[in-house]
């Protein structure tokens, strides 16, 4: 994985650039030893490694605008980093960049439940949005795997989902407002505490753009009543592709369920030995949980059952109780933990349209026979969003490169089929390759003059999502 070559002149600079950081930060916010920068070499794509020149971690917008109106008079390169729960490699920084953390940005700046939202500063984790507001009834919807850990300013900068986005939307649906320093030290509001803002949705160019415009600082988000109540049932396959089948026939019914997950054996068996949640050894298991009244929840359940029996499930198992509920859900809020014990692995997160679910769980298959290389499948199938794990040993000469050429088929056929490369883990440096077999040369000449505009000298968040041949003479 090809990185831009390291500007001397930046490292030359190191002792002034530290010293005037100082000046705007205190002591212990900025990093700049050797040895204690290595704990920012990587995210949680760890396959990329590079310790960065320095980190700061700034605790207010104004701390941030003073680090990057330094960076930029002085030709720094910044990398915005959150929780560090990047699976693309979005927050890999370069040897002569600065990070920049927002892990102690995390302070609720103000709650309306009249109007229903909640302004937070974006080091805060996605679950303790929830968290400060479900005492009172409400709650944060977007819920990604890593939503203990990741951070708010992460979950913009990927547009992230999780189990129940298929209802409630991913994080666009549900962002009212942000705070964006861009890399001159410029302050700026985007949008606010209300259903729409006029002229340019500049809100929708943020989120989702991977740190490549600016650093977003605070955000008003939306927050939703809690449902009367919610239920899942398990559905038992012996065969992936009717697993998918199923999904897309409840896609078509026209039933709106909040959540319908998918896991495969190899996921279901590691979850098992991890968390013990009871599921049966299958080929193949569906969550699909359904919310509203307790008449709401029977009409809708029933109609799930009607579609699922006509697939001849080896299961079907409906929670009627909370301990239910939650033992269904813990081997899916497990799997990823259960993976890493058994093997290194790659997580993709290529989108496809429902009705191709059993094509590309097909294809999957082909390619793992082909490379060699196991793969278990978990992922949000009700918006076609997957999620396979590319088993690998990381300590084996030449594992990593089958991976990621392996990888790299898998995201083509999810394009092919009418996808597209990513749905919320981003693109990174993981899918940088990849973007001229979705996108052509006008396209990604489109998506770059928008960062001309917010980030002239291309200093944040460099080596990301474009090809690096594409952007050479932008960075020159």
């Amino acid at each position: 994985m090809e990185m831009p070559r390291v500007d001397p002149f930046v490292l030359s600079k190191k002792a002034q650039l530290v010293s005037r950081l100082l000046d705007v930060l205190p002591a212990d916010a900025v990093i700049h030893d050797a040895q204690e920068t290595i704990a920012y070499e990587c995210d949680a794509l760890t396959a990329y490694k590079c310790p960065p020149l320095a980190a700061v971690l700034p605790r207010s917008t104004a701390e941030v605008s003073a680090v990057l109106a330094i960076c930029h008079a002085m030709g720094v390169p910044v990398v915005p980093r959150g929780s560090g729960t990047s699976l693309a490699g979005g927050a890999l920084p370069t040897a002569d960049s600065v990070i920049l953390g927002v892990a102690r940005l995390t302070e609720v700046l103000e709650v309306d439940y009249a109007d229903r939202f909640i302004h937070v500063q974006t080091g805060r984790t996605n679950l303790s949005v929830t968290g400060a507001v479900e005492a009172d009834g409400f709650f944060y919807a977007p819920d990604p795997s890593s939503q203990l850990a990741c951070a708010i300013a992460g979950n913009i900068a990927m547009n992230s989902g999780g189990a129940h986005c298929l209802k409630y939307g991913v994080t666009t649906n549900n962002l009212l407002g942000v705070t964006l320093v861009q890399m001159d030290g410029t302050v700026v509001e985007i949008g606010g505490a209300h259903m729409d803002a006029g002229g340019l949705d500049l809100l929708g160019v943020i989120c989702g753009s991977e740190g490549q415009l600016g650093v977003v600082t605070e955000a008003t988000l939306r927050i939703l009543p809690k449902p009367e109540g919610a239920r899942p049932v398990l559905i038992a396959f012996d065969d992936n592709e009717v697993a998918g089948a199923c999904v897309a026939d409840i896609i078509k019914a026209g039933v709106l369920p909040v959540a319908i997950e998918f896991m495969d054996r190899p996921v279901i068996r590691a979850t098992e030995a991890f968390a013990g949640a009871g599921y049966p050894d299958v080929e193949a298991l569906l969550i699909v949980e359904v919310e509203g009244s307790p008449a709401e929840i029977e009409e809708q359940l029933a109609v799930i059952e009607r579609i699922a029996r006509t697939h001849d499930p080896v299961e079907l198992r409906r929670s009627n109780s909370e301990d239910e509920s939650a033992r269904i859900w813990l081997g899916r809020k497990s799997a990823f933990g259960a993976m890493g014990q058994i093997n290194d692995y790659m997580c993709l997160d290529g989108t496809i349209p429902v009705s191709e679910l059993p094509r590309v769980l097909g294809g999957i298959r082909e390619l793992s026979h082909r490379y060699g290389l196991d793969v278990g499948n978990v992922f949000h199938a009700g918006d076609g969003n997957m999620h396979p794990l590319i088993l690998f040993d990381a300590n084996k000469p030449g594992d990593l490169e089958r991976c990621e050429e392996m990888g790299a088929e898998i995201l083509k056929l999810c394009v092919e089929v009418g996808g597209c490369l990513t749905g919320e883990h981003g693109v990174g440096v993981e899918k940088r390759d990849l973007m001229g077999y979705q996108f052509n040369a006008d396209d990604m000449e489109a998506q770059m003059r928008v960062k001309d505009v917010f980030d002239p000298a291309w200093l944040l968040n460099p080596a990301k999502v474009f090809p690096l041949d594409t952007t050479a003479e932008r960075r020159a």
